[in-house]
């Protein structure tokens, strides 16, 4: 049989480890921390601010290497650096386990949080290399489906089921380091690129990192893509921070509140393959990036007068639009003019460096609104997701039917 044909099956291989890395190595051992803050909190002896600053210092490490790891990901290839940032996220996630105050675990957040901002952006340009076309936005769906998985399951089951099982929150996370550590065995067996691909890394006619850089930085709208994402980012990362927290000392139990963000998470799950589906086939990726922004606001901002049920149907709506915003926009992002398969990783890492900005300011800045009003911090998440609308809107449609 033909190498194309084994390209062609290879490929679905490449993007069910993908889907699982983003299950196991980025979300599960990212999502798991807010329901696990209360139990850290108690140990550690942590005020709300500092609970706060830990949440956004992992966002804060994305400013520091997101670009980096998209130029590495051009000049070297993409299977190295995911090989060896899945067993770095083992290693550094388990570490968050053994820390012993906020200084310890502040500094090991942050560690986790430089190795894991890596992965999402090696991910995205390994799914580009082997899908491209108009199925493309599907793709990145499922990946991004196998993010939403991991989500949802960290605060379902971390704090209620395997805390209590494992011993406390120390022994989850050293649980949640030796799966990421398997992931990046396996992409060391058996991840690899087409062989065009490979063909190109470290050949001395592509572009050094300057050369890519500096075409990247001149197109607008990665820059627009990036502020929109940065501002939602800012909303998301803030109300996921704080809602568990927040609806525990509203009374809620802390399965109520666990489940009701992972009833988030939930949705977002199941309908990020639909949403990246009725992108591709609408040809358009603003439409649905336009109405994602705009549940959002409003499901937020509607937090703070909420209860009961309503807290539940107020999540799930807005998690609808969660996966699916960012399967879409990150297709918008590589679909952009002037990017293409060379410069791909270097887009991504630019444009995820600015995004990860809002979610570093955000928490700590809303957290510390609570002194006025509990429900103050949901207001103002929910304005940053206003200018989030107001950066798209001056972005260029990428979807195929900006032709017509």
């Amino acid at each position: 049989m033909s190498d194309d044909y084994h390209s062609t099956n290879y490929r679905w291989y490449i993007l069910a480890l993908s889907a699982a890395t983003a299950t196991f190595v980025v979300s599960i051992p990212f999502s798991c921390m807010p329901v696990l803050f209360k139990e850290i909190s108690d140990d550690l002896g942590l005020s709300l601010v500092q609970i706060g600053t830990v949440w956004g210092i992992s966002s804060l490490a994305g400013v520091f290497v997101s670009l980096i790891a998209g130029l590495l990901g051009d000049r070297f290839g993409v299977r190295l650096i995911l090989s060896v940032s899945c067993i770095l996220v083992g290693i550094t996630g388990a570490l968050r386990g053994l820390s012993s105050d906020f200084l310890t675990l502040s500094v090991t957040v942050f560690a986790n949080g430089l190795v894991r901002t890596i992965i999402p952006i090696v991910i995205t340009k390994m799914i580009g290399i082997w899908f491209r076309g108009q199925n493309f936005a599907m793709a990145n769906g499922i990946a991004a489906m196998g993010m939403g998985l991991g989500l949802m399951l960290g605060p379902m089951i971390s704090a209620t089921i395997l805390s209590p099982i494992l011993g406390g929150w120390r022994n989850v996370l050293l649980l949640y380091g030796g799966l990421s550590v398997a992931v990046g065995i396996l992409w060391t067996l058996f991840g690899r690129e087409p062989h065009q691909v490979v063909a190109t890394i470290g050949h001395p006619g592509a572009a050094t990192i300057l050369q890519a850089l500096s075409r990247i930085i001149r197109i607008k709208t990665l820059w627009l893509i990036g502020l929109t994402i940065m501002f939602r980012s800012a909303c998301i990362m803030g109300m996921t921070g704080y809602l568990p927290l927040y609806l525990r000392e509203r009374g809620l139990t802390a399965a109520g509140a666990d489940s009701a963000l992972a009833s988030f998470y939930a949705a977002s799950t199941i309908f990020v393959i639909p949403l990246s589906s009725i992108s591709d086939r609408l040809g358009s990726r603003k439409a649905i990036i336009f109405v994602s922004l705009i549940v959002t606001i409003v499901c937020v901002g509607l937090l703070p007068l909420a209860q009961g049920i309503t807290v539940w149907i107020l999540m799930i709506l807005s998690g609808i639009f969660f996966d699916g915003f960012m399967a879409i926009i990150t297709a918008m992002l590589l679909e952009t003019d002037g990017v293409g398969p060379e410069y791909s990783g270097t887009a991504l890492g630019l444009v995820f460096t600015i995004g990860q900005i809002g979610g570093v300011v955000s928490p700590p800045i809303g957290n510390s609104l609570v002194s006025v009003n509990p429900g103050l911090p949901f207001i103002f998440w929910a304005a940053t997701c206003v200018l989030a609308l107001v950066a798209l809107a001056f972005s260029k449609e990428t979807g195929w039917r900006r032709h017509r």
